[in-house]
């Protein structure tokens, strides 16, 4: 049986699998930061929705990246946390 990352690495040589991969990489950085904020924080997900005024399913759809949250959503987030929220534009390369 092959491993997850043989798999992956097989799909990356392909070049429309890696375009979508790569297109991927602002939503994977969220959500991971989602994550990590609410792991320094010390808090479960229903603690989080508590401090948030919503519920652990909630909490767990943003972490999971089912669904787009509003700006102010995630200062909500931040706010709860203990975390500053920072929104950036770069310059496409």
């Amino acid at each position: 049986m092959r491993d997850f990352s043989d798999w992956a690495a097989e799909q990356m040589k392909d070049p429309d699998f890696k375009r979508e991969y790569d297109a991927l990489e602002e939503e994977f950085a969220l959500l991971t930061s989602l994550t990590r904020a609410r792991t320094r924080a010390g808090l479960t997900q229903e603690e989080l929705a508590q401090r948030m005024g919503t519920t652990q399913s909630v909490i767990a759809r943003l972490e999971s990246g089912r669904g787009k949250p509003s700006t102010r959503t995630l200062e909500r987030y931040a706010k709860a946390t203990g975390t500053k929220l920072r929104i950036t534009l770069e310059a496409a390369e």
